[in-house]
């Protein structure tokens, strides 16, 4: 029986080092940073058990577990898991998750939230709200959630670049940089499925679902091109001519039986942009899913860009893959470097 315990006290040494080591890249380790960990959109709440109880559980809870806005079936916006504050300190595989939330509740803190960025790996984001009680911890959650979430899905943006970034598609990015002169950044599964104009259709297609990122650009004439109604119209108009289904006859628009969402986003690079969030259906057959656009005015003025990432996945959930379309969406770049 020791023997047997020793066994497997081994074997789960050799595991965690394994993973440990998997989490390094060149390009961290040059920085003298790890890789951060964790899943897609997976946030670790650090708080003791008297602590991540009742109410301040139900707050947290309501900003982290909150139904992601345009998804067909209910999703929460992250996953979570809890962890002691004692165990972030003292355990170096916790210290490595990609998002952190850390809830502190000491008689001398000061109150305040701090927002540290790659702390102990990268990318990583620890946001250490620092309370004197419950009842302040509770204030500053709700005074700092649009901080915090702003923070979090910053994150999320930028790792899912890196990520692509380290497996892109060169000649797919070159071609989408000398059409528009502003590059995406674009996993080697994507490929250049059609194109009319200033529209581009990108997409990837795997047995169990497919992704989708269509590029529209248009100059720019006065802020009525901002206004939702027309955003929405737009998008339709684009969807029906653009992106045609397997059945005769059939195509791409918006759902609009189910309420579609739009609302100014600040974007980096972009002095003006509003998001749309919602479902798209294929008029004529039976197929759908979520989708969202970001309606942009490019840095010089001169230009509205408009990038929408959609997800069909009629077998599993769909949050994670509507985060990569979203991030597609987010890697836009201008050759200024803004």
């Amino acid at each position: 029986m020791e023997r047997t315990t020793k066994a497997i006290a081994a074997l789960l040494i050799a595991v965690a080092s394994t993973l440990l080591c998997c989490c390094n890249s060149p390009e961290t380790k040059a920085l003298g940073k790890r890789s951060s960990s964790g899943k897609t959109c997976e946030v670790m709440v650090v708080a003791d058990r008297n602590v991540y109880v009742g109410d301040t559980k139900a707050l947290i809870d309501s900003l982290l577990l909150e139904p992601q806005e345009g998804l067909p079936q209910p999703e929460p916006r992250f996953s979570t898991i809890n962890v002691p504050v004692s165990s972030l300190h003292n355990t170096q595989m916790f210290q490595m998750h990609r998002n952190i939330i850390v809830c502190d509740i000491k008689p001398d803190n000061p109150d305040k939230m701090y927002v540290n960025h790659n702390q102990w790996a990268e990318p990583q984001v620890v946001i250490d709200l620092a309370a004197k009680s419950q009842a302040s911890l509770h204030a500053m959650l709700r005074a700092h959630a649009d901080r915090i979430l702003e923070e979090l899905y910053e994150k999320e943006y930028e790792r899912m670049d890196r990520a692509f970034f380290k497996d892109r598609n060169v000649d797919l990015m070159k071609r989408v940089e000398k059409k528009y002169g502003f590059s995406l950044t674009l996993p080697k599964e994507y490929i250049w499925a059609n194109e009319d104009g200033d529209f581009t259709w990108l997409r990837k297609e795997t047995k169990d679902f497919g992704l989708g990122v269509m590029v529209n650009v248009m100059p720019y004439r006065n802020e009525q091109q901002f206004d939702t109604t027309k955003i929405w119209n737009r998008l339709d108009t684009t969807m029906r001519r653009q992106v045609q289904g397997p059945a005769e006859g059939s195509y791409m628009g918006t759902e609009r039986r189910v309420p579609l969402t739009s609302r100014k986003v600040d974007f980096k690079g972009s002095s003006y942009c509003i998001e749309t969030r919602g479902l798209w259906r294929l008029f004529g057959d039976f197929m759908g899913g979520p989708f969202v656009s970001y309606t942009l005015l490019s840095p010089d003025g001169s230009q509205i860009v408009e990038l929408t990432g959609y997800v069909y996945c009629p077998r599993f959930e769909k949050r994670d893959y509507l985060m990569q379309v979203d991030g597609i969406c987010r890697s836009i770049k201008w050759p200024t470097g803004e």
